[in-house]
């Protein structure tokens, strides 16, 4: 039987209910759904779900959504991120259902979900891949730790008070030196994220990039760049200056000690995104983020022109 994981933001009864519906809604389509188990503690029996369609409960390890057909996200951007670490083993795609507030990295809103799920189980959907980041921290040919990203990959001070000196270098060769709250290496999808925030460009997802913005830099060098795909950005912390964490998406952290170095690439393994409808990146930025377009005559422009070229 096709299965189908659900992740969710338990925190609010509104989505709980929301997630019984799904449930629902799934075998009603003919499609099993798998649950974390803890969630599924948080959520609780329902008499209203045929013993049928009752969930599978599973435990939040790599192979969680192995053999699923997909990974269905109720919430907001944290909650896919987190969705992103079980799907992205499995190659298993995401669909993300905002029930947050501008749930950027979403597919479809809460008013949209049952046209949703009637997609997803008609298959009636595209796949899109999506860069990752991903980051190693050596200190004296040691490898300190591991991480990656599909948002971004921060290395940032952990001392309030301190400057973070860093040497910042691109294939290998130096770019600039100077001192900052962190640098960020972002992915096209994290453009709009923290990135975004820190002053960086928008970058379309379908463009093949790494985004490096520093943060609060004291240097007159300082600025955003758009690095190759195939780039290595390494960031070298200075051995007399304090020390830095990487933060990958907010959710996996490797200390970073005076002294080492912290490489960042794109990494072999992307995230898959479920597409239900071609919309352009333009409409979507307009949307999530209630941007003004009242006085646009582009259609009509268009129209206007294809007249009198007839």
């Amino acid at each position: 039987m096709r299965e189908i994981l659900l992740v969710l933001h338990t925190g609010r009864p509104a989505n709980r209910k929301t997630a019984m519906h799904v449930m629902n809604e799934l075998g009603r389509l003919g499609l099993r759904t798998r649950v974390l188990a803890d969630e599924w503690a948080e959520l609780g029996p329902d008499p209203d779900l045929p013993p049928e369609w009752a969930p599978v409960p599973v435990t939040a390890a790599d192979d969680a959504a192995a053999g699923a057909e997909a990974v269905l996200v109720l919430g907001g951007d944290g909650t896919l991120l987190r969705a992103a670490d079980l799907a992205r083993p499995a190659g298993v795609p995401l669909l993300g259902v905002n029930l947050g507030h501008v749930g950027f990295l979403a597919e479809a809103e809460e008013d949209t979900l049952d046209e949703a799920l009637e997609k997803l189980a008609a298959g009636a959907y595209e796949v899109e891949e999506r860069t990752t980041v991903a980051a190693v921290v050596r200190s004296n040919g040691h490898v300190l730790g591991r991480g990656w990203a599909l948002n971004e990959a921060v290395v940032e001070k952990t001392t309030r008070g301190r400057i973070l000196e860093v040497v910042l270098e691109v294939d290998g060769r130096p770019v600039s030196s100077f001192g900052c709250d962190g640098v960020l290496c972002s992915t096209p999808t994290g453009s709009t994220a923290y990135a975004f925030s820190a002053g960086g460009p928008l970058i379309w997802p379908q463009v093949q990039a790494l985004l490096v913005v520093p943060s609060n830099a004291h240097a007159l060098f300082a600025r955003p760049m758009v690095i190759a795909p195939d780039s290595v950005l390494a960031l070298e912390v200075s051995a007399e200056g304090g020390s830095a964490v990487l933060d990958c998406d907010g959710r996996r952290t490797v200390p970073v000690p005076p002294g080492a170095r912290v490489e960042l690439s794109r990494a072999a393994d992307p995230v898959r995104m479920v597409r239900l409808a071609a919309q352009p990146f333009a409409d979507r930025l307009v949307r999530k983020f209630d941007l003004p377009v009242r006085g646009w005559r582009g259609a009509q422009q268009r129209r206007d022109d294809g007249r009198s070229n007839a």
